[in-house]
């Protein structure tokens, strides 16, 4: 299972810089001038996890395999996107095929690059992405619930569904506000909701660009925008992708000293992959053995086949059971063969719900 989130906002707000310094690579073209990113730039970024590391270390595993997360890097949006201004129908269309969206925002000033609408404001910057987002599901949905409308009055009983739940959408954008906020009100619903694939309805996690000397307490413009995360019910961080840029290429012992003299514990990919984890519901799980030990990534809920299925859709098909240790008691008992003498491994079935952290071995006959 693949989870992408798309990197958006206006034009020379860092976004690119910090595509590159999330994935380190060079792969996004970051220039001072609008749309220089014409094709969006996928990255696989790791997901730092120092559970991983422990039980490679108990276990005495040959390799380490940490589960990963793909960053879009996404042209910036201007005004009038939702009618095709500045390759906007492109754009959103690239948008459409993302998990979650990583809006960055510009927190900083600097007079040597340019913004796009001649002033420095994360929040009507926030807001000129939303409306262009928004007119562009409004069209979709003026055009599509008319006709699911039409099907249902002649019996049709997905239409119906398709008409209820797509139409509370609609009702909801023409006031201005996002369709995320639709509540399905069951597994029929939401798999409809889902399948519109609506811009609107896809989880935002705002990203404030600052100044390196800003980047551990934020500053006046990033808490505007924290402001403005709560009370929409979504996640904001302070990253510096000047400082993250900067990050590139250094060993681990020189990042770890780097950050420490800026006041910082840890890099912006660490809170953006935390924040993103979060916001698409995630959990990871591992396996573990003297070859390797990895990490995989889970939609929370998931049962243990669904997980078994991340390994190999055999191992979904002919899932027996899943041998079950919790992290915890895996690390305090020392591996697995201790944890199975004091009673801590168990053996779960199909309608077990996975853990994060769980360390699982899965039994299976195809």
């Amino acid at each position: 299972m693949g989870f992408k989130c798309g990197i958006v906002g206006l034009p020379n707000v860092g976004k690119s810089t910090l595509f590159n310094a999330l994935t380190d690579t060079q792969a996004a073209q970051a220039a001072n001038y609008p749309f220089c990113t014409i094709e969006p730039n996928v990255g696989q970024v790791a997901v730092p996890d120092a559970r991983l590391e422990e039980l490679a270390r108990i276990a005495g595993s040959a390799k380490i395999i940490p589960t990963q997360l793909a960053f879009v890097d996404i042209a910036g949006l201007v005004r009038g996107a939702s009618q095709g201004e500045g390759l906007g129908n492109q754009f959103l269309g690239n948008i459409r095929e993302v998990d979650a969206i990583v809006h960055v925002l510009r927190c900083f000033e600097n007079d040597d690059i340019q913004h796009v609408e001649n002033k420095v404001d994360p929040i009507a910057d926030a807001e000129t992405v939303e409306t262009e987002l928004l007119l562009s599901d409004l069209e979709s949905l003026e055009k599509r619930v008319p006709a699911f409308q039409k099907k249902a009055t002649g019996g049709d009983k997905e239409a119906k569904i398709a008409a209820s739940v797509l139409g509370q959408a609609l009702d909801l954008l023409r006031e201005g506000k996002p369709a995320r906020l639709v509540e399905p009100k069951d597994e029929e619903e939401a798999r409809i909701f889902e399948q519109a694939q609506l811009l609107t309805a896809k989880p935002v996690l705002y990203v404030c660009n600052v100044n390196e000397d800003e980047a551990a307490s934020g500053n006046a413009m990033s808490a505007r925008v924290f402001d403005k995360a709560a009370a929409e019910g979504a996640n904001a961080v302070v990253v510096s992708a000047a400082i993250e840029a900067d990050l590139v290429g250094m060993a681990m012992d020189e990042r770890i000293e780097f950050l420490s003299e800026i006041g910082l514990s840890e890099t912006g990919l660490a809170r953006v992959i935390r924040s993103g984890y979060d916001l698409l519901h995630l959990i990871t799980f591992f396996t573990v053995g003297p070859k390797e030990a990895r990490a995989w990534t889970l939609e929370k809920g998931r049962k243990a086949p669904q997980a078994a299925g991340e390994i190999h859709s055999d191992f979904e098909r002919g899932f027996i059971r899943a041998e079950t240790i919790a992290y915890d008691d895996y690390i305090t008992l020392g591996g697995e063969t201790p944890a199975r003498d004091a009673g801590k491994l168990r053996q779960e079935g199909k309608e077990y719900v996975v853990k994060d952290g769980d360390v699982l071995h899965f039994k299976f006959n195809v």
